[in-house]
């Protein structure tokens, strides 16, 4: 090759110049100038220096391994139980290269494995192949080595297991003792002469592995090997052999040499195993005692989950049940007392579980006990919508809610919170009556004062007598704030009075409730209010715990399209955090965030705070009360349990508040209240109506008008009806759309009268199917004894004659003597000659057998019945 300059170079490596100078003179070379020239020589130094730098050798590779993997498959058993299993084998050969440039295979090591019985012998050295200048070795030479490696072997081998076997005498001779018993002599000849045949059928087995060891077999062997390696040996010789080549004439040589290896121990016949006999029995064993499971039994349960709770089959619990007289599938529900009575009657132990467990567990996982603290009062303010309730509510919002924002509040969550110099208060804001009236169907008292708002220019309005009556159903104190007393046709004086008849008596009248003279559009008496408020509820003694886990009620909740379930909540006790796993009703879910009345949000929210949270798996019902449980899965549970109760509640309702079933349910003995609310078009049919219904009833039964007003049937009429198990009564006006819905899905009843005698008279055949019905007696025959007779199969039986009416065989009787009833029972049976019959007429003989009582000749049985007739009032 030409000599070339450092650039040329560079150039064609695609290096730059300065890195190949620097380089070069790493290497050694003295070259500084990108013209000078590089010649071949300089260049192999060069070649040689990265090489050593980048960890390659310069050396010529004088050893080459050639590795080879094959995988073949292999068939076994017939017909469905055969199987086929791959079996891989693995070849690995090593060829040196001599200083003639030879390539000459090295001979691989004889890994001769040792047998288990001998671990102590060593292995014969591997045979390694000394390299020679120019010779190669032969064919011949690599047999006669194998050979030698295997003879080795074998013989090691050999005079392993001659000492072993000595060793093994030596040891029972040494073990052996004089006997003197003839039993002992006879044992030990019988072991000895086991030991014999054991050391004969060793013998024949060692003079098989060893056959191989014959000299003429040998001899057969090899010819026959060298004539199998002719064709391998001319191959090897050539120096041009491909690498596929050497790796197939490898294959051949390693089966040559694997028929020349000795057989491995692990392969040796051993002597023939007793046949090992399976008995063809299952492992479980019968107990021997009866096992007694404690079931558990709820309300109610499936015949099939009752059989599972007792751990037998569900056709033994029906067969148990047709003995009882009860025809059940195993699909069909059984009540508490027949499940306990099954249990029992198959010997287990029953225990009763109540229907509210679920319940009752999740109010004792709930810690109620903390430290007390005051909290602030929950006001709600109420009244007429045209009586200033909307500018009161924004006057205090807009002077008395702290904000840093310019221009006013924004109510976000239709509740806040007020300072005060007698600290704080907590508004709700329920228009319309709806989410109180919700609250109180379910029992929630979240309020702890109302504020009346009634105009003093309007006096007292239907809503506000409405309110009256929500507040009184409630329990919750008022204070009646006069609005509109800055205007000149106000009379509060007018409010007072109407109010008093509807027994609302202000304090200067003797009574308990607080009026204050207020204006929404000046601002007069809002600090009254506030302080009246305070002071009605330091008379309280308003306290919550704290530390504990939170717990309140749903104000309101909502759907939104972004965010998912919103709910309105007030905590009433504990703290209600972020990430707390929260329960309301039918609804639960993790509180995932939570905001103030200002929108900000907050992490944490005390006693009497309203807040926003986002996070429940459905709208939960306005006025359900909210706890906060430990996990997910307990709150699924009880939400799972409160949906199906409410189901089971509402279907039983169907019958529940109907007019003609309103007798149903009510206690024996005690006067039954017939609840009513009564809507008319005028106040004079509302007067009529309600003097005549409180004129029907006696000291039995009586009509108690929950609500009555004037105009159509809303929602809050129906909600009022279902909390009172009250039915709802409309003359001349109709119910609305929103009513209609929920009286049909809670099943209330609504009837509409334009006759006021038609109402009254359906009002009077109810009460009237509320009381008791009156029992009469009357006699149906008479039979006098002729003779009594003795049979050794009906017992004593007594022939008589129907004087009076007909002897009926299933109604009671009475027997007279002398005209006194001295017994009263039924008949065993009832006879014409031979016949059983179901009655004898007037003048007709006939046997009658008196159950549990001996009659005699000459007394009279009374036939009588019974019948219940409906009274009037």
């Amino acid at each position: 090759m030409a000599e070339v300059t450092v650039s040329e170079l560079a150039k064609s490596v695609g290096a730059s110049v300065e890195r190949l100078l620097k380089q070069m003179a790493e290497a050694g070379l003295k070259h500084t100038d990108e013209n000078a020239l590089v010649s071949d020589e300089e260049k192999k130094t060069l070649l040689a220096y990265l090489k050593t730098q980048h960890g390659e050798s310069t050396e010529t590779p004088k050893k080459i391994t050639l590795k080879r993997k094959t995988t073949t498959t292999l068939k076994t058993g017939s017909g469905a139980s055969r199987k086929t299993v791959n079996v891989e084998v693995r070849k690995k050969r090593t060829f040196v290269k001599r200083d003639a440039e030879e390539v000459v295979e090295e001979a691989p090591q004889a890994e001769v494995e040792q047998p288990q019985e001998a671990p102590e012998q060593p292995a014969p050295e591997p045979v390694k192949v000394e390299e020679a200048p120019k010779a190669e070795p032969s064919v011949d030479d690599i047999l006669a080595n194998a050979e030698k490696k295997r003879i080795a072997a074998l013989e090691a081998r050999r005079q392993k297991e001659e000492e072993e076997r000595q060793q093994a005498e030596q040891k029972q001779q040494s073990a052996e003792k004089p006997v003197e018993d003839p039993v002992q002599q006879r044992a030990a000849a019988e072991a000895e002469a086991l030991k014999a045949q054991q050391e004969e059928e060793k013998g024949k087995h060692g003079k098989k592995k060893e056959k191989p060891v014959d000299a003429i077999d040998e001899v057969d062997e090899i010819e026959e090997q060298r004539k199998k390696a002719a064709k391998p040996a001319k191959k090897l010789g050539n120096k041009k052999t491909s690498k596929s080549d050497l790796l197939h004439e490898l294959d051949e040589m390693e089966e040559l040499e694997r028929d020349d290896e000795p057989a491995k121990p692990a392969k040796r016949k051993s002597a023939p195993r007793k046949a090992i006999k399976l008995s063809n029995k299952h492992g479980f064993k019968r107990p021997t005692g009866k096992i007694v499971h404690e079931v558990e039994i709820p309300e109610t349960i499936t015949v099939a989950d009752l059989a599972q709770r007792m751990s037998v089959k569900a056709g033994e619990v029906v067969k148990n049940l047709m003995k009882m007289g009860t025809m059940a599938t195993m699909n069909q529900s059984l009540d508490q007392e027949t499940a306990q009575l099954v249990v029992e009657e198959m010997g287990h132990s029953a225990k009763l579980l109540s229907g509210n467990e679920v319940e009752e567990s999740l109010e004792q996982a709930i810690a109620h006990e903390g430290d007390m603290e005051a909290r602030a009062p929950v006001v709600t303010v109420m009244g007429h919508v045209d009586h200033g309730k909307t500018s009161l509510l924004d006057y205090i919002r807009n002077t008395k809610v702290v904000s840093g924002e310019a221009g006013g509040i924004t109510q976000h969550i239709g509740a806040y919170r007020v300072q005060t110099e007698k600290g704080e208060i907590a508004f709700l804001d329920t228009p319309g009556h709806a989410a109180f009236t919700s609250m109180r169907a379910r029992g929630a008292q979240c309020t702890d004062v109302v504020i009346l708002v009634v105009a003093a220019d309007d006096g007292v309005m239907p809503q506000t007598e409405e309110a009256v009556q929500h507040a009184r159903a409630a329990g919750v104190p008022i204070v009646v704030a006069v609005n509109k007393i800055d205007k000149e046709a106000a009379d509060p004086e007018r409010v007072k009075n109407e109010l008093s008849a509807k027994e609302v008596i202000p304090e200067e009248w003797g009574g308990d409730t607080q009026f204050i003279h207020v204006s929404a559009h000046t601002g007069e008496g809002i600090d009254e209010l506030l302080e009246a408020v305070s002071l009605q509820a330091e008379m309280l003694e308003l306290e919550a715990p704290v530390g504990v886990p939170g717990r309140g009620v749903v104000i309101e909740s909502r759907m939104d399209k972004g965010r998912g379930v919103v709910a309105t909540v007030l905590v009433q006790a504990g703290e209600l955090k972020g990430g707390n796993i929260m329960l309301a009703g039918q609804s639960y879910g993790r509180v995932r965030a939570m905001t103030n009345e200002l929108g900000k949000k907050v992490k944490e929210a005390g006693p009497s705070t309203p807040v926003e949270i986002l996070g429940l798996d459905s709208p939960p019902e306005a006025g359900e009360e909210f706890v906060v449980v430990a996990d997910e899965r307990k709150a699924r549970e009880v939400a799972n349990f409160r949906a199906e109760k409410e189901r089971e509640a509402r279907q039983q309702r169907q019958q529940a508040a109907k007019l003609e079933n309103m007798f149903a349910g009510m206690g024996a003995g005690e006067k039954k209240i017939l609840p009513v609310v009564l809507k008319t078009d005028v106040r004079g049919s509302l007067e009529a109506i309600q003097s005549a219904l409180m004129d029907i009833g006696n000291d039995e039964v009586q009509v108690n008008v929950i609500v009555s007003g004037v105009g159509g049937i809303t929602e809050n009429d129906v909600n009022l009806a279902l909390t009172s198990n009250a039915i709802v009564l409309g003359f001349n006006v109709r119910a609305d759309a929103s009513a209609r819905k929920l009286a049909e899905r809670e099943s209330i009843e609504i009837r509409y009268y334009s006759i006021i005698y038609q109402l009254l008279d359906e009002v009077k055949g109810a009460l009237a199917g509320m009381l008791e019905p009156e029992r009469i007696e009357e006699i149906v025959g008479i039979a006098d004894v002729r003779e009594v007779f003795r049979s050794p199969k009906f017992g004593q039986v007594a022939g008589c004659m129907v004087v009076e009416g007909t002897v009926y065989r299933n109604k009671p009787i009475r027997v007279l003597r002398d005209n006194v009833v001295i017994f009263e029972g039924e008949l065993e049976s009832l006879r014409r000659f031979k016949d059983d019959v179901a009655e004898v007429r007037s003048g007709t003989e006939c046997g009658i057998g008196v159950k549990d009582y001996d009659v005699k000749v000459g007394d009279q049985i009374e036939v009588f019945d019974v019948k219940e007739v409906a009274r009037e009032l």
